[in-house]
């Protein structure tokens, strides 16, 4: 192979880590016009992210080029101008800002046109010494003129191949589930095919002030979605819309509820109907009686809108009625007696217990009741008691068409099977299945009225569909029911027995809140045709937004094709983020979308829909369920992943690094190492793919948010490893080589992570990639019996040397501080011995006296222990230690939020840097023992400094800003006086 001299990428040296993240997580707010919002998967990478990986891993570092940048500071202006760019391309207002994305595109291509002119030369000198046919393969590759085109071979919710389009690189996406292909199909491959024409309905036709209007992109794509949307819900409310009647409020309701005096005989739009399920009484007494299983009897925890339901027993039967008030403690239980499916019988007490819902529900005998109906007041939510004609509507519903997939028996995911719901048509009530097919057959009429319409508009048609390569009225008609598929997906994932409600917004929860299928007792039936969530037009309308954003520019391929032997990446740019071990079983939770993708698409995609569920058996996840156990479950990982992975080395194109993004959390194995499975296996796949990591970067990708709110075991972050094929010649080293190498290396870079404010609760899980830089570089490594050293050895080591370097950290502390530390990491913030303090401050020379004085340590009665942050005296120390105004601040960042601890921080000044440091080393021990309150703090704390710091200096440009003089006296103004 004729190798040019290897030119280092901007991401293989340095990134503007803090601006990447700062918008990822910005992103993550966002909804109107992210392409999330067009059809769920699981997982996403924030566009910011992929965009900024993708352009600095084709482009080149300064550095990389000392005939242009001759000099360090020279290479540091160059850097610092791509970094420019980057700061700039990952702001989310600049995500369709021409401007913005010409300067990268251009970027781009100079980097490319000067490796490409460098590469030609060489294959010219080597000319003679390889093959015509070698060299005519080669001379193309390195077409200056040509971009070489990107691909992902986990393509997923396709947010890597669409930022690359946008960055204008041909790109290809593939995956092996055939939803997630439909969606990259939706998102790179469709929009180009129709970008700059005007929108074909008779609406937009007859309106003369559209004709001027911006059809650029696929601008007129999303104006037809949006007349076609609006005219399928229309068509579909005189078609079913009796299933779904108003609410009329009579003088009677009013009598009752005088709140309901503003809505008296007007008919009020339903929302939500609210049901529980229900299970005949195990009691003998009542074993005639279905009794409701009610997780709480609250409808709204509102401050002044509050709303309950009161069950009204009457001898042994029952009925409900909505109150309005401050509910009463009793109602917040529900019939609840614990977690999970531990019930009480509503008339007798008597416990109703797991075993037997479950078998209830398996022999079809459990059931429903209607809770309360929440309908649509003036700009409010108004709960009304259960009506029986709205029960018996519902209950009389008679659907033609019930998708009768099983459900894969999961029990990590998937928990709906044991309570007797086995099919995916079993999580719909009558109503929505109904409902949803009704909408499903419009998909397909609305399509042959869209391809009319196209005729009538000019649009001429080849009779050729987009599964047959059209580009007329036919594949546009094709287009425009894949997006009007995918609305219906919407609204499924809002319209089933597993929706709840949240009385705290006043809003649905949608069935995949979490990537699992939960079961859930009471549930909120949502109304297709209002004006609120759950409604068809909703979802019409944020699609049709996205469709509107997307690029359009450059074509888009997405395929269906297996990662461990697909060839698209021959010669491409690859960057993917692959499943993460047996993190999420894509397969079985998106078979709930390809049962109604699949009614409404088949014809127009037959092979994509030509199995009746997703494929299973071959997709790289490590499920026990599927393979009869975890061993076996994680070495069919393993060889996948090594086949897979080894594919992209021998394919992708030798002028770029791959990039990876992989979130695994590390947990805890016997004595006190700290490894994981999901890593050990994805790494064990890299070494003996041949690839040997060249960079690591960990990218906020992951729902901070949970962090800190909830788990202090959840990732904020992907680490996103740069990877290069290993040199052939690559040489083996010892353990002994190994470990001097990790500890000459690894601190270097774990202070770069630090003060690139990586979350404590990422520290251990981004020290990986710079230590596994280091073991990957080898052949292999050979421990003193000449035994190798494995993956989850070196990883073993690479925690070992973390410890030791942020043990050593603790020497810049004050001795005050490094008690404190050595004394939380043997009792926390419990009792222990005075004598075993006493000792321990010996060692680290500080008076136990002066522990106490300093507002740090409580001693009496002959036991020790240390305050905790909301027990610090109310003075802040005269000399704080780093350990006082540590926990000072988690105090105040709990009690007054970031700009309180921005204010206390800004009376601390400088010297507070040092706390956060500390919070890394706090963390790791408090995450380790198991203190896990203790750890979210830590965690918070640095999460949030950016924030904070801001805080601080807006609160220190204030207290510097002089004081305006006025006409009156002691600085008051006109409005004062």
């Amino acid at each position: 192979m004729v190798e040019a001299p290897a030119r280092k990428k901007l991401i293989e040296v340095a990134l503007p880590l803090e601006d990447i993240n700062e918008a990822a997580r910005r992103e993550k707010s966002i909804r109107h016009g992210h392409p999330s919002t067009l059809h769920l998967w699981w997982a996403r990478r924030p566009l910011a992210a992929a965009r900024a990986v993708i352009f600095a891993q084709m482009v080149d570092d300064p550095s990389s080029w000392p005939e242009l940048f001759d000099t360090e500071e020279k290479q540091h202006q160059e850097r610092e101008r791509l970094f420019g760019i980057i700061r700039e391309l990952v702001k989310w207002e600049n995500t369709t800002n021409e401007e913005v994305l010409e300067d990268a595109r251009a970027e781009i291509w100079r980097s490319w046109q000067r490796t490409a002119n460098e590469w030609r030369k060489h294959i010219e000198a080597k000319k003679s010494e390889i093959s015509e046919e070698e060299y005519q393969r080669l001379w193309e590759l390195f077409d200056p003129s040509k971009l070489p085109a990107f691909h992902d071979p986990f393509a997923g919710g396709g947010a890597l191949p669409l930022e690359a389009q946008r960055l204008g690189l041909e790109a290809y996406a593939s995956d092996l589930n055939p939803v997630a292909v439909l969606i990259n199909k939706a998102m790179i491959e469709i929009p180009p095919k129709f970008a700059g024409r005007p929108p074909v309905n008779p609406k937009a036709r007859e309106d003369a002030g559209l004709f001027g209007k911006d059809w650029s992109g696929a601008k007129g794509l999303a104006e037809d979605v949006r007349y076609y949307g609006q005219w399928m819900r229309d068509e579909a409310e005189k078609r079913i819309g009796y299933l779904y009647p108003k609410v009329k409020i009579t003088p009677e309701m009013v009598a009752k509820r005088p709140d309901l005096k503003p809505y008296e005989n007007q008919e009020l739009t339903v929302i939500a109907w609210l049901w529980a399920r229900t299970v005949k009484s195990p009691n003998p007494a009542f074993a005639h009686v279905e009794v409701p299983l009610v997780s709480s009897f609250v409808l709204s925890s509102k401050k002044g809108k509050e709303a309950w339901v009161e069950p009204v027993i009457e001898g042994d039967s029952y009925r409900f009625e909505v109150r309005v008030g401050e509910p009463p403690e009793e109602a917040k239980k529900g019939t609840k007696l614990g977690r999970g499916a531990h019930f009480k019988c509503l008339l007798s007490g008597s416990p109703i217990e797991p075993d037997y819902i479950k078998s209830e529900g398996r022999a079809g005998r459990m059931g429903a009741r209607l809770l309360a109906i929440v309908v649509e007041g003036n700009r409010e939510r108004v709960y009304i008691s259960p009506l029986n004609e709205h029960e018996a509507v519902a209950k009389d519903a008679k659907p033609g068409w019930k998708p009768d997939v099983p459900i894969p028996p999961d029990p990590r995911a998937l928990w709906t099977p044991p309570y007797g719901l086995t099919t995916f048509g079993d999580l719909f009530t009558p109503r929505q299945l109904v409902a949803l097919t009704t909408f499903s057959d419009l998909v397909q009429e609305a399509r042959a009225k869209a391809i009319e319409d196209a005729r009538k508009a000019g649009l001429a048609d080849d009779s050729k569909g987009l599964n047959d390569g059209g580009t007329g009225a036919t594949a546009y008609g094709d287009a425009i029911s894949i997006f009007l598929a995918f609305a219906l997906d919407k609204c499924a994932n809002l319209c089933t027995s597993l929706t709840s409600w949240m009385s705290d917004r006043g809003a649905f929860r949608e069935t995949f809140a979490r990537q699992a299928i939960p079961m859930v007792w009471d549930y909120a039936e949502a109304n297709p045709f209002s004006n609120s969530g759950g409604n068809f037009i909703s979802a019409i309308t944020k699609g049709s937004k996205v469709i509107a954003f997307l690029p359009a520019t450059v074509p888009g391929i997405a395929l269906q094709k297996d990662a461990s032997i697909q060839n698209l990446s021959f010669n491409k740019t690859i960057s993917t983020d692959p499943p993460y071990f047996d993190n999420i079983g894509y397969a079985d939770l998106s078979d709930f979308f390809y049962v109604w993708l699949r009614r409404s698409l088949k014809g127009i995609y037959p092979g994509l829909f030509a199995t009746v569920a997703t494929p299973k058996a071959e997709e790289l996840v490590a499920t026990p369920y599927r393979h009869g156990g975890k061993d076996a479950a994680e070495k069919f990982f393993l060889e996948g992943m090594k086949k897979a992975l080894h594919n992209l080395a021998e394919q992708a194109h030798p002028a770029f690094p791959i990039t990876i993004y992989y979130a695994f959390k590390q947990s805890k194995t016997q004595g006190g190492d700290t490894s994981s499975t999901g890593w050990e296996t994805f790494l064990e796949a890299v070494m003996q793919a041949g690839l040997s990591i060249d960079g690591t970067w960990p990218l906020n990708t992951e729902g901070a948010g949970r962090i800190v709110a909830r788990d202090t075991n959840a990732l904020a972050s992907s680490i996103v490893l740069v990877c290069r094929r290993r040199p052939a010649n690559a040489a083996a080293a010892t353990r002994q080589e190994f470990l001097r190498a990790l500890r000459s290396e690894l601190p270097a870079a774990l202070r770069a992570l630090q003060a690139g404010n990586i979350a404590p609760v990422d520290l251990a899980q981004a020290s990986i990639g710079p230590g596994m830089a280091v073991y990957t570089r080898y052949r292999e490594v050979l421990a003193a019996d000449g035994s190798r050293v494995s993956v989850r050895d070196a990883l073993a080591l690479i925690n070992q040397v973390l410890d030791e370097v942020l043990a050593e950290q603790e020497g810049e502390y004050d001795a005050a501080t490094r008690w404190a530390v050595a004394w939380f990491e043997q009792s926390g913030f419990g009792e222990g011995e005075f004598g075993t303090a006493e000792t321990l401050s010996k060692a680290k020379n500080i008076d136990l006296d002066q522990l106490v004085q300093a507002g740090l340590l409580k001693a009496e009665r002959g036991k020790v222990r240390l305050l905790r942050p909301d027990e610090l005296p109310e003075e802040v120390s005269a000399e704080p230690t780093a350990w006082e105004m540590l926990h000072r601040l988690i105090y105040r960042l709990s009690t007054a939020g970031e700009k309180g601890a921005g204010e206390l921080l800004a009376q601390l000044g400088g010297r507070a840097e040092a706390s956060r440091e500390l919070a890394y080393r706090l963390y790791q021990i408090a995450e380790r023992k198991g203190w896990a309150q203790d750890a979210l703090g830590y965690n918070a704390l640095v999460q949030s400094w950016p924030e904070v710091v801001k805080a601080a200096q807006t609160q220190k440009a204030q207290a510097a800003a002089p004081k305006q003089e006025g006409l009156y006296k002691d600085g008051a103004t006109q409005n004062d006086e």
